[in-house]
């Protein structure tokens, strides 16, 4: 078992940043597939961002490529979520996901632990 418990979120103005952590206790999340989703009011969830267990490689939603790094500490098992240039389009809650692949799988339904989620709200 792999419990991931996210931090980080707010309220914060279009254009601004926000950083969100996500931490991994249980079993070690160094053999997993770090990513993040989201979700907002109304909508389907969505991929935004997936690291892979060596932290070599990364891969990012179009809508977040460019504004949005992921990044791990295998260490510390934890996987954070860098957000700037954010827009109002970015409002949603975000979960954090743990999947045992060698591929980095971007649908929901192949990720083995999820946590609680952290409200992100960007608003003037």
């Amino acid at each position: 078992q792999v419990q991931l418990v996210e931090s980080g979120g707010g309220l914060v103005q279009p254009g601004g940043s926000l950083r969100l952590s996500c931490a991994a206790s249980g079993r070690t999340s160094s053999g997993y597939v770090l990513s993040w989703f989201r979700q907002a009011t109304g909508k389907e969830r969505e991929f935004v961002a997936a690291i892979s267990p060596s932290g070599l490689r990364t891969y990012y939603a179009d809508s977040v490529r460019g504004r949005f790094t992921i990044s791990r500490d295998n260490a510390k098992n934890t996987v954070v979520l860098q957000m700037n240039s954010l827009s109002p389009e970015d409002t949603a809650v975000y979960c954090c996901a743990a999947a045992r692949r060698i591929t980095i799988p971007l649908t929901g339904g192949e990720y083995d632990y999820w946590g609680q989620g952290t409200q992100v709200t960007v608003s003037a």
